[in-house]
């Protein structure tokens, strides 16, 4: 059997997203919330799942689940829709606009996935580098809708890797612009306090992701995807019946319930946040960029490939990104516990002062 007569060539030439299983004592590399729940709320979480009948399938759709996140958010819920994380999100949004032709607009560096899914769909891609202060360049991204008329336009906000909110007045205008949808992504809102979404209905090409991943639930995957009733129709088509488990459909009302507890961490995350960035402009070569999310984004003048390796060396995992494009190099690191934060800053001092 020839795989290269039968796989798609855009799968081909690809590497898979590299989503490695790294020993290590402490983890600082994915945006994660380092707080478990308390052990009293685990235990009101885990005995509303233990009547769950395992042998049925769960809710399609997610009705109750979303007509309670849509009145948190100030919608009905059929301007809701739920997702496996929302990466299976993006997948729908990519896989339901992919006509032969059809293109996707992405600023860079952003969330590799939009690129990932966009050509795994069968979209083209067009990048467009931020500016010198990690802002949109707003020039060159309306020559590209003028030139090209992406279908879809992703909008990481606040952005990752970078940490920060794209100026607003630059989004209106990607979003007047635009012939095609334009998703803001607000994965981390929780940790920015900045949403679009009341302007949500003020423009009918808005979509806006959320999800409860950085905020304690990694492990279960709970997306939503907000926009116009008419779109969701479309893209509900695309969405497979049962993708939302009933486990995660059951966590996702717990968090409603009780989102004073999770919003309680995500406090002491922004707290935590603060001192990190303190700390790091206290080091010599390191360079951070403020941040709005749960992670700190920096450069630093050794190669940032040794730094990483020296600093796992010592059990921390961190992220390392290289630009060839404008020749810098970064380190993403997660906000992680005081204990963490505090570690990995003894240990990166000891790595550039050598």
């Amino acid at each position: 059997m020839d795989l290269g007569k039968l796989i798609r060539h855009e799968v081909l030439v690809q590497k898979a997203y590299p989503a490695e299983i790294t020993t290590c004592r402490i983890k600082l590399d994915a945006n994660e919330n380092p707080y478990q729940l308390p052990p009293f709320l685990q235990e009101k979480l885990f005995a509303r799942m233990q009547d769950t009948a395992l042998n049925r399938y769960p809710d399609p759709g997610a009705p109750i689940l979303r007509k309670r996140f849509g009145a948190a958010c100030g919608v009905d819920e059929n301007w809701v829709m739920t997702g496996n994380g929302s990466d299976e999100l993006i997948q729908i949004l990519c896989a339901s606009l992919a006509r032969p032709g059809a293109k996707l607009l992405v600023p860079t560096p952003t969330f590799v996935m939009y690129r990932i899914i966009a050509l795994n769909c069968g979209l083209d891609v067009m990048e467009c580098p931020l500016d010198d202060a990690f802002d949109l360049d707003l020039a060159v991204m309306l020559d590209k809708i003028a030139a090209e008329s992406p279908a879809l336009i992703f909008l990481s906000y606040p952005n990752s890797p970078t940490g920060n909110c794209f100026s607003e007045d630059r989004i209106r205008a990607i979003l007047e612009a635009s012939p095609g949808l334009v998703v803001v992504d607000e994965a981390y809102w929780n940790f920015s306090g900045k949403s679009f979404l009341p302007e949500l209905k003020q423009y009918e090409n808005l979509v806006i992701l959320r999800t409860l991943s950085k905020v304690g639930y990694a492990a279960l995957r709970i997306g939503f995807l907000i926009g116009a009733p008419a779109l969701l129709l479309e893209l509900n088509k695309v969405r497979l019946p049962y993708n939302l488990n009933s486990l995660s459909q059951i966590a996702a009302g717990f968090f409603l319930d009780e989102e004073q507890a999770f919003l309680e961490q995500i406090n002491r995350i922004v707290e935590e946040r603060k001192k990190l960035y303190n700390a790091l402009r206290a080091i010599d070569g390191i360079y951070p960029y403020p941040s709005v999310a749960n992670f700190i984004f920096f450069s630093c003048t050794q190669n940032a490939n040794h730094v990483y390796e020296q600093i796992l060396r010592k059990g921390i995992l961190v992220k390392p990104f290289i630009f060839p494009w404008i020749n810098r190099q970064f380190i993403r690191v997660t906000v992680g516990s005081r204990e963490e934060n505090e570690a990995f800053i003894e240990a990166l001092k000891r790595v550039v002062t050598k």
